[in-house]
């Protein structure tokens, strides 16, 4: 892939300190720490390594990288290694995808509150599948699946959903069966919406009675019980958004589809189409008229403050397993799963080309190789 003409990175270095000083009042660590990260990534300032062509002997300088979760330089290797090992937790079954959206009303909430209400997201979302799959007229299984929290949509505004994608099919509750889902058919999606509206709005209910949620600004009136009543109440008159995808393949696509949603941030540099005037503008997707490609152009200012409502907590897990897939019981589950399906070919790991993920030389495409380790200073000192 051709590097993009623009990237996140530009941005910063170039406005990021004049954001920094006009934001103080709401900028955390947090944030500070992306910008930094982002800014010095692949370059001197980060230490480097020295690499030699194993076929021909050229020597070149490569920059270390950040590693940050939320820098759109540093996924791709992130993510290939994270698909190899899921590989093996892949059944021969078709697939489902199931997307669970937060109203558009509890953005504010969400954004104030972000690892209880994420949190709760993931929880409800899980509760839910696994309460009306176990339900006998529904499917009557104990499902498996993976969920991966995404907080923004196309234009960068926050907008928390959870993408969940799932075996078509589960566990019997004894055991001793694997159940498939119905031919083109998963599980009612006007059940799973109210279910999780309801499991949603009971946890945030318990959240507001423990005195755990943090309500400033205009959020403040929800302190009262009366308010925060009437405030429920416009959330149950809501239609909750749940899309449910029907059964896409089995095993040999479901890395492929996985790819698309894990491991990602919220805007990749391939998406920034001019950096100019102080100005950014990127393409982005509209759903509402039958996802016609658009420009969109910002001021780097907002740019920057939408790019970091997305940053997550420190240590906050977005990519979670639940059900038979559950890490505490994942090996056992799987092993079972196996005995019950007929055998299939799992599909090797979708791995990017070798020179997308190691730098292959310039010269002759051998492979480059690190003979040596370098400092910030001493990549300085090497260039000079």
């Amino acid at each position: 892939m051709t590097r993009p003409p623009f990237e996140v990175a530009d941005i910063i270095r170039a406005e990021g300190q004049s954001f920094i000083d006009k934001n103080r009042s709401w900028l955390n660590g947090g944030h500070l720490k992306v910008l930094a990260a982002i800014k010095r990534c692949r370059t001197a300032a980060l230490g480097g390594h020295r690499d030699q062509c194993a076929k021909c002997g050229h020597q070149a300088i490569s920059y270390n990288s950040c590693r940050n979760r939320h820098c759109p330089k540093c996924q791709t290797n992130a993510r290939e290694k994270w698909l190899a090992k899921r590989s093996a937790d892949l059944l021969p079954v078709p697939y489902v995808h199931v997307v669970f959206t937060l109203p558009h009303l509890l953005a504010p909430l969400a954004y104030h509150n972000k690892k209880l209400l994420y949190d709760l997201l993931f929880r409800a979302s899980a509760e839910t599948l696994l309460e009306v799959a176990a339900n006998p007229k529904r499917l009557g299984a104990e499902l498996g699946f993976l969920s991966v929290l995404h907080t923004w949509g196309q234009t960068l505004q926050h907008h928390p959903h959870v993408h969940c994608v799932i075996p078509a099919g589960g566990l019997s509750p004894d055991h001793q069966r694997w159940i498939h889902a119905r031919s083109g058919f998963f599980l009612p999606v006007g059940v799973l919406r109210k279910v999780f509206r309801g499991k949603f709005t009971d946890g945030l209910k318990r959240l507001w009675r423990e005195k755990l949620l943090c309500l400033p600004g205009s959020l403040n009136v929800l302190q009262q019980e009366k308010t925060f009543r009437t405030f429920l109440r416009s959330l149950h008159r809501k239609k909750w958004v749940v899309y449910s995808k029907p059964p896409f393949g089995g095993p040999k696509y479901v890395l492929q589809y996985l790819a698309r949603y894990t491991h990602r941030v919220a805007i990749s540099n391939h998406r920034i189409v001019n950096f100019a005037g102080g100005k950014v503008s990127f393409r982005w997707k509209d759903y509402a008229h039958g996802s016609q490609q658009r420009v969109m152009t910002l001021d780097a200012d907002e740019f920057l403050r939408r790019f970091l409502q997305h940053v997550l907590p420190r240590r906050f897990v977005r990519i979670r397993s639940f059900g038979f897939l559950a890490n505490r019981q994942r090996t056992t589950s799987l092993a079972l799963c196996c005995t019950l399906l007929p055998t299939a070919e799992v599909p090797a790991p979708v791995m990017a080309k070798a020179c997308e993920l190691a730098w292959c030389c310039p010269h002759c495409g051998g492979s480059m190789i690190v003979v040596e380790r370098l400092t910030a200073q001493q990549v300085a000192l090497d260039s000079s």
